[in-house]
C-alpha cells in the first residue's frame, strides 16, 4: 500500500487545525503543543548533562567550540533529512516537492537575519554571564528572563496575560530570589552582563514566534537558515579566540568517550533546537520561557546526583520549590486556557 506524501514528513510547526488536538475545551494549549513543550524539557535536561560532562569530567575548555560543532551537525542533518525528503522548510509544502533544488530562497534567507543576529547576541551574552556571577545569583537572576519575555511580547504584539498568569510568574521569581539569598553579593559587570543576557534572551524567543509566522518556514526552515547565517560567524569567532587551536591540542581529542559524549551532545542539540521552535512557535515565548524554569528542577536534581552540586541549604530548596510551583500552576492555567 503506498504512502501518502503526509505520511512521510515529520512534524513541524504548522498551525493546528483543531479537532481532537485539543487538550480540553478552550484550551489555548493542543495537544501538539503539550508535546512540544514536554521535548523541549527532556532535550534540555539531557543537553545539560551531556556538556557537564563534555566540560567538567573531561575539562574541555572550549564551550564555544561545542556550539559550533552543534550547529554544523545541525546543519548537516537538516540537509540530508530534506534530500531523502523526510521533512521541508516551509509550511505546506507537499512531499512531492520538498527535493527542490533550491533549500530555501535568498529573499527568506534575508527575512530571517534578525532572528539569527539575536540568537548569536543571545549565545554570546549567555556564556559571558556565567563568568561574572556565582551560581546561586546567575539562576536566581536568569529566572527573571520571563518577565522580559512577557514585556517585549507585549512591546511587539500587543500581547496581555491574565492575572493567574501573572500571579505564577511573580511565584517564579519570588522563588528565585529566595533561592539565591544566601549570595547577594554585587557584582556590577555581572549584573549587567546577566541583565543583557536575560534581554537577548526575551528578544530571541519573541523574534522565533513573531518571524516563524510571518516568513512562511517551519520550525525546520527557522533552523536551516539559522545554521546558514550564524554558522560561519561562530566559524571565524572560535577561530580568531584560539578556540579551534586549543582544541587540536586537546588531550582527550580522540578519545572514545569524549567522542562518545560530543556525539550525543550534538544529536541532543538537534532535537533542543527544533523544539524551542516547535514549543514557541506552537505555543508562546513565554511559554517556552516557563518550560526553561519547570526544567531547571530536573536539571538540578539530576546534575546533583551525578555530578555533586552546592551543599543543603533550606532556603534554596524553598527557592526551587516555589520556583517549581509556579511553572506548574503557568502550565495549569495554558492548559486550562485562562
Amino acid at each position: 500500500m503506498a504512502r501518502s506524501p503526509k505520511s512521510a514528513m515529520l512534524p513541524v510547526s504548522d498551525p493546528p487545525r483543531g479537532g481532537d488536538d485539543t487538550l480540553s475545551k478552550g484550551s489555548s494549549m493542543t495537544k501538539r503543543g503539550a508535546y512540544a513543550a514536554l521535548s523541549y524539557m527532556t532535550c534540555a535536561v539531557l543537553l545539560v548533562l551531556f556538556n557537564k560532562a563534555a566540560l567538567s569530567s573531561y575539562s574541555f575548555p572550549c564551550a564555544n567550540v561545542i556550539t559550533l560543532l552543534q550547529m554544523i551537525c545541525s546543519t548537516c542533518f537538516l540537509y540530508v533529512m530534506k534530500r531523502l525528503k523526510l521533512i521541508s522548510f516551509t509550511v505546506g509544502e507537499t512531499w512531492a516537492v520538498s527535493d527542490s533544488t533550491a533549500l530555501v530562497p535568498l529573499e527568506t534567507l534575508l527575512h530571517t537575519l534578525p532572528l539569527s543576529i539575536t540568537y548569536l547576541l543571545y549565545m554570546l551574552a549567555s556564556m559571558e554571564s556565567v563568568r561574572g556571577v556565582n551560581v546561586p545569583m546567575y539562576t536566581t537572576l536568569r529566572r527573571t528572563t520571563v518577565v522580559f519575555t512577557m514585556i517585549v511580547e507585549y512591546l511587539l504584539t500587543r500581547q496581555k496575560y491574565s492575572t493567574s498568569v501573572i500571579g505564577s510568574v511573580s511565584l517564579i521569581v519570588f522563588g528565585a530570589f529566595i533561592a539565591g539569598s544566601r549570595d547577594l553579593s554585587y557584582d556590577t559587570y555581572g549584573y549587567a552582563i546577566v541583565l543583557v543576557a536575560n534581554i537577548t534572551t526575551a528578544i530571541y524567543l519573541a523574534t522565533i514566534a513573531r518571524i516563524g509566522k510571518s516568513s512562511g518556514l517551519n520550525s525546520f526552515g527557522l533552523m536551516w537558515c539559522n545554521g546558514l547565517i550564524c554558522g560561519p560567524v561562530l566559524f571565524i569567532w572560535t577561530y580568531f579566540k584560539g578556540d579551534l587551536e586549543l582544541t587540536m591540542n586537546f588531550p582527550y581529542l580522540f578519545s572514545p568517550g569524549f567522542q562518545a559524549v560530543m556525539l550525543l551532545s550534538c544529536i541532543m542539540a538537534f532535537f533542543l533546537n527544533y523544539s524551542i521552535f516547535l514549543n514557541t512557535t506552537l505555543n508562546s515565548a513565554v511559554t517556552q520561557t516557563m518550560c526553561g524554569n519547570l526544567k531547571d528542577f530536573f536539571t538540578v536534581g539530576l546534575g546533583w546526583i551525578l555530578f555533586g552540586g552546592l551543599p543543603f541549604d533550606l532556603l534554596n530548596v524553598v527557592g526551587q520549590g516555589l520556583g517549581f510551583v509556579g511553572s506548574g500552576l503557568y502550565a495549569y492555567c495554558k492548559i486550562k486556557g485562562r
